[in-house]
């Protein structure tokens, strides 16, 4: 079921799906306005939403459309409702994930799939709940970073996890440790068996707590967003040892200068690389 919100609340939609028998609830874009920056935790919806329903397939379509349209008062004609195939819809995303290469050797590979290259470094990893596969222009960015300069040895600290993409990434291209720090609960759960899938647990700790991440690591990987990246910038100068390197991504290409100045007083950080809008700084620790 299909339905343009418009003036609605969105919540009261929601809210009456699920009184009528909704598995999943969804809501995407009408027209095409990005939204930048929520802060964590903050629900926030484009200008023109519309919000997509999954009913069991035995749900009587006029019924619905009748019992919805009666709880929020309005025409029955508003929704749209279609009855989907019959798939596995939870392996429909294999056929969008192929194995990926970035740079010369670190690849990104689906378990469906396999990377012959004698010298890969490869990164198992199924797309989940956890952002982070390696499709988004800012991963990507980060990735090419690393292959460009593979950390053959040290500590990382992947800050913003996500999948943990980053951290084993740089684990499979020589890091001796990585730990892994993410404000949402699944991130964490997502990185831990991510871990698990590359036999990398072993080389990854999971901190919750951000004030537990140790300090004097040699690599710090942050692709969030540029605003917490700002007010993060003495935090990382804490935890990354003098000529140690940091990767910073999430950054819109209109923002870059502004965070460039906000590490200057720690950081000499220059932009690596632009795509699709995104860009990516890289630099070093300064000593003093």
């Amino acid at each position: 079921m299909t339905l343009e919100l418009d003036n609605l609340d969105a919540q009261m939609v929601e809210d009456a799906c699920f009184d009528a028998g909704a598995l999943a609830v969804s809501y995407t874009d009408s027209g095409d306005d990005p939204i930048l920056e929520p802060a964590p935790g903050e629900f926030r919806l484009w200008p023109a939403p519309r919000l997509q329903a999954i009913f069991p397939a035995d749900t009587d379509a006029a019924l619905l459309a009748a019992v919805m349209a009666a709880t929020l008062t309005i025409s029955p004609s508003r929704f749209a409702i279609a009855l989907l195939p019959g798939r596995a819809w939870e392996r429909e995303w294999l056929k969008d994930f192929r194995a990926t290469r970035f740079g010369r050797r670190l690849w990104v590979c689906p378990s469906h799939e396999s990377v012959r290259q004698s010298d890969a470094a490869v990164v198992m990893l199924d797309p989940g709940l956890a952002f982070g596969t390696g499709t988004h222009p800012t991963t990507a960015l980060c990735l090419d970073w690393l292959d460009a300069e593979a950390p053959l040895s040290g500590s990382v600290i992947d800050y913003g996890c996500g999948s943990g993409i980053l951290a084993l990434a740089a684990l499979r291209l020589g890091a001796l440790h990585a730990w892994c720090h993410d404000i949402d609960p699944q991130a964490l759960t997502a990185t831990e068996g991510n871990a698990r899938t590359n036999q990398l647990a072993a080389q990854l700790q999971i901190v919750s707590d951000a004030d537990a991440l140790p300090a004097n690591a040699d690599l710090l990987l942050a692709n969030i967003l540029s605003t917490p990246l700002c007010e993060l910038a003495p935090r990382f100068a804490s935890l990354v040892r003098p000529t140690g390197r940091v990767v910073l991504a999430g950054i819109l290409a209109v923002q870059t200068e502004e965070v460039i100045r906000s590490y200057a007083p720690w950081f000499q950080v220059e932009i690596f690389g632009q795509r699709e809008g995104w860009t990516c700084l890289a630099g070093t620790r300064l000593r003093a």
